[in-house]
């Protein structure tokens, strides 16, 4: 673990400068809040996936850093994931939020577990499995976590391709389970309040309605 707390450049030059090729795209990010404008900084890597894990254990010795969550998209021809971690926790004003992102062609969509590096990812990498249909080599767990397992195989709910949710599957998914012999239930209608009647149905003073003892 490297002592002291780091600046955000300091973070980013630890984790790039032992990476001379496999990153595209490195940047801090400032956002202020509040009435003291308190500065956060999220830091983000566009890299390789084979520089994930190595990325993942410079940022380690710094401090084990908190992962929360890996996130993705479907770009067309291209899946990308979102590593989101924070680290320097509990250094107030230095814990910042780190972001590793990785896209992957559709053509080869594998990415390797990091499980190893942080034992609560291989839950996250289960979904992305299931809902974008990449293959997480080497999780040591690679059930279905979410969708059933009967399921259709080679449908991804999260893609937008040919791979997605079918249209007909979507019309029919809500009655999935439902008995089609109840009657819907009965919705009472709201009757109307007093014509001109505040909260509660009380008029407001000085519209026309009687003052106190009838005056």
């Amino acid at each position: 673990m490297k002592e002291g707390v780091l600046s955000p450049e300091e973070v980013l030059e630890h984790i790039t400068s032992r990476f001379p090729k496999g990153v595209s795209s490195a940047s801090i990010r400032k956002r202020e809040q509040g009435k003291k404008k308190v500065p956060h900084y999220t830091i983000w890597i566009d890299l390789d996936r084979e520089l994930l894990k190595p990325a993942i254990g410079a940022l380690m010795e710094i401090q084990f850093p908190h992962l929360s969550v890996i996130a993705g998209a479907d770009l067309g021809d291209a899946i990308r994931l979102l590593y989101i971690f924070s680290t320097q926790f509990g250094h107030e004003k230095s814990e910042y939020m780190v972001t590793f992102a990785v896209t992957l062609p559709k053509s080869d969509l594998a990415v390797p577990t990091i499980s190893d590096l942080v034992p609560g990812a291989v839950f996250s990498e289960r979904e992305k499995q299931e809902f974008f249909g990449i293959r997480v080599t080497g999780i040591p767990d690679g059930r279905r976590l979410f969708l059933p397992e009967d399921f259709p195989p080679g449908v991804y709910p999260w893609r937008k391709d040919e791979t997605g949710v079918p249209e007909g599957m979507v019309k029919e998914l809500w009655k999935s389970g439902r008995p089609t012999d109840r009657p819907s239930p009965p919705v009472e209608e709201k009757s109307p309040g007093p014509a001109g009647g505040g909260e509660g149905g009380m008029a407001a003073p000085g519209n026309g309605a009687p003052k106190e003892g009838g005056k």
